[in-house]
């Protein structure tokens, strides 16, 4: 069977749909329903069991006969609040939690793909796998930076395989639950659809009004990058999932406001709280991911939106 952790969140529930498609259903969710409304990303798939985070942590730790059956974990589960500063509760969610799982799988060896996060990175704006360009600046940054290197300094001998994937900004169906942490594209048709406009931040950190740049990617290119590796046993180390390619949040915004043929930005000031912790640009190096052979044509960011906008006014009007 295959264990998706986190499946019941965004990404981890794209994720299980994308297995659903390739005929698999012994699919194991763990996950924290302390937020039932994630209930609603389950209740579309199919699934073989669901298991809380700290039934399974349990589970794992004694080796029960249920482990038996696992054939790969991927690890998309996470606290990714990028602005939770509790760093107990954030390194023992991104971090012990982690080492846990992939101790696991190395016992067995076990394929383990995991998330991690393009906010290993932070101001740096190279974004190449290498420890020179490596400098978050939250806790949440931290956590999965620490785990990326303990990772890289694993014994050179394992047999298991060990993929890491650096998120970008991940954009799609499965999000709503986030809350603040969704993506600006939900976010900006919400905004729309209740006032008709657009809140975005005034210009930052040497950029204006709304053009603050990052990579935003959609789900599915992030599950498609999942299954990819899944398929290559052989293939592992850490790598960028983004486009390549930046966009500005005025770009975003336009998008949205194109599909619904309506709406006007509203530029609102930078927050205090953010100016030391945010990032202003992001934009994925892809030459790592791409020398694996993997040669998939990324969406763009006007048909992701359309497609996403099509999901979610799909009921309202």
């Amino acid at each position: 069977m295959i264990v998706v952790t986190g499946g019941a969140g965004f990404i981890g529930s794209q994720l299980v749909a994308g297995l659903n498609k390739l005929g698999r259903k012994d699919i194991v969710v763990v996950d924290d329903l302390t937020d039932g409304k994630k209930f609603e990303n389950l209740v579309v798939n199919n699934i073989a069991d669901y298991f809380d985070k700290t039934e399974f942590r349990q589970l794992i730790e004694r080796r029960d006969s249920l482990c038996d059956q696992i054939e790969i974990i991927f690890h998309q589960g996470a606290c990714s609040t990028t602005t939770e500063w509790n760093g107990q509760y954030m390194m023992d969610n991104n971090y012990t939690y982690s080492k846990e799982l992939l101790h696991f799988c190395l016992d067995r060896e076990l394929p383990f793909i995991y998330a991690s996060s393009a906010a290993v990175y932070g101001i740096d704006s190279k974004f190449i796998e290498e420890p020179e360009h490596e400098s978050p600046i939250n806790v949440y940054g931290y956590s999965k930076l620490l785990f990326d290197n303990y990772v890289r300094n694993l014994n050179a001998k394992k047999n298991s395989q060990i993929v890491g994937l650096r998120y970008f900004n991940v954009f799609g169906h499965g999000e709503a639950h986030k809350s603040n942490m969704a993506s600006v594209a939900y976010h900006f048709n919400n905004q729309i659809r209740e006032t008709g406009e657009l809140k975005l931040f005034e210009g930052s950190h040497g950029y204006a009004d709304g053009e603050q740049l990052r990579d935003f990617i959609a789900v599915e290119d992030v599950v498609d990058v999942n299954l990819w590796f899944m398929s290559k046993h052989n293939v592992s180390g850490i790598f960028n999932v983004g486009t390549g390619q930046s966009n500005s949040f005025n770009n975003v915004a336009n998008a949205v406001i194109d599909w619904h043929k309506k709406g006007k930005i509203n530029y609102i000031s930078f927050p205090d709280s953010l100016k030391d912790s945010y990032q202003s640009f992001t934009q994925a190096n892809l030459l790592k991911l791409r020398s694996t052979g993997y040669d998939h044509k990324f969406t763009s960011l006007k048909d992701g939106v359309n497609s996403y906008l099509n999901i979610l006014n799909s009921n309202s009007n």
